[in-house]
């Protein structure tokens, strides 16, 4: 049985060696794709760009999402995620600075399933990743994480 998919969107090195390790210490089993940019991440999402062999039905579990990215912001991938139907249940952890959680997450709130700040701590992650898991486990939809 293959191991489930996250996708972790980060462009900056530091915090996503940070937050590989955090997944790591955290037990994750989840194979781990990394995308450097938002485009870089809806080319996974939808299979296309490098990504193009790959079947966009399947979905990750979860995306781990940086809000400050070139190219492409967390708010214009969380917003595609949301207006297409093989994306808009995926869970959304957005990764934010503190100095970016008051008035953008405010903003993306509806869009997504919970965030924290970076770096990524051990426990508030955990607590978050359960917040994720709870609302499957909770919702009326097949819960997409075990």
């Amino acid at each position: 049985m293959n191991k489930p998919t996250m996708l972790v969107v980060e462009d900056n090195p530091d915090h996503l060696e940070l937050t590989l390790t955090t997944l790591e210490l955290n037990g994750v089993c989840h194979h781990i794709v990394v995308a450097r940019d938002g485009q870089q991440a809806l080319d996974y999402l939808f299979g296309e760009g490098l990504y193009s062999d790959r079947n966009p039905d399947e979905q990750p579990e979860l995306v781990l999402l940086d809000l400050n990215m070139p190219k492409m912001d967390g708010l214009q991938v969380l917003n595609h995620m949301r207006s297409d139907p093989r994306t808009f249940f995926v869970p959304v952890i957005l990764l934010t600075s503190a100095s970016e959680q008051s008035d953008t997450v405010r903003e993306l709130k509806g869009g997504l399933n919970s965030y924290i700040g970076k770096p990524l701590d051990y426990h508030e992650f955990a607590a978050r990743l359960e917040e994720v898991r709870e609302y499957w486990r909770t919702s009326n939809f097949s819960p997409l994480m075990s």
